[in-house]
């Protein structure tokens, strides 16, 4: 219990640093005025270039799988496939506070990015349960990515992808007894992620359905 009490607070301090506005900052602009005014790694690619929204990318991944799984190992649940059930609750706790402190980071308004990046690393630290499921759900986002050309819509699909990777993934552990119903707490709570990447991307949405999403590969000159 001592791991998770930690474990908790430091995924969200971790997920709060605002790296996207750093990085831009350390460049001479505020993220926020430019582009969609997100701090995530699609607009600082999309304001600043691929070198720039790639660092952001891999900061933002790390927020998520450091604390997530650093806590696993402390505790003694990396590679288990049958994990007990008040340990899984703190685990995916653990999650949803890296996720959490980037969506809402305190050091910039309780405002932040839409979690995409950091939610990819902090389930692959999730080992085995969720990591099989991160990775189907970044082979979906690439797919549509390649195909509609848009960052948005590719990051809705890979969240509702991510309970059907689930339950593929549980199936797979034929050697678990009542392997579906031990893995609730995974089910509800990618569910969970799932809605709240839906959330964060209505404005998005709107654009899409309206046809003035930007694309992948638009770029937006921060001098304008």
């Amino acid at each position: 219990m001592l791991v998770w009490t930690l474990a908790i607070p430091v995924a969200f301090l971790l997920g709060s640093v605002p790296s996207g506005l750093l990085i831009a900052r350390a460049k001479g602009v505020d993220i926020r005025a430019h582009g969609s005014g997100n701090i995530g790694a699609t607009n600082v690619w999309r304001v600043l270039g691929k070198g720039p929204g790639l660092l952001c990318f891999g900061i933002d991944m790390a927020k998520g799988l450091v604390p997530t799984l650093g806590a696993g190992l402390a505790a003694g649940v990396v590679g288990v496939s049958s994990v007990p059930r008040a340990d899984a609750w703190m685990w995916l706790a653990t999650v949803a506070a890296a996720i959490l402190g980037h969506m809402y980071s305190p050091w910039i308004g309780f405002k932040g990015g839409k979690g995409v990046a950091t939610g990819f690393g902090a389930l692959l630290g999730v080992y085995p349960l969720l990591t099989g499921p991160a990775l189907g759900a970044f082979a979906a986002w690439v797919v549509i990515a390649k195909m509609s050309r848009y960052v948005s819509l590719a990051s809705c699909v890979a969240a509702v992808s991510l309970p059907l990777w689930l339950g593929l993934t549980i199936e797979m552990l034929s050697d678990v007894p009542d392997r579906h119903a031990r893995a609730v707490p995974f089910y509800v709570v990618t569910g969970l992620l799932a809605a709240v990447v839906l959330l964060k991307h209505r404005a998005n949405i709107g654009r899409l359905l309206k046809g003035t999403e930007n694309r992948i590969g638009q770029r937006v000159d921060p001098k304008a």
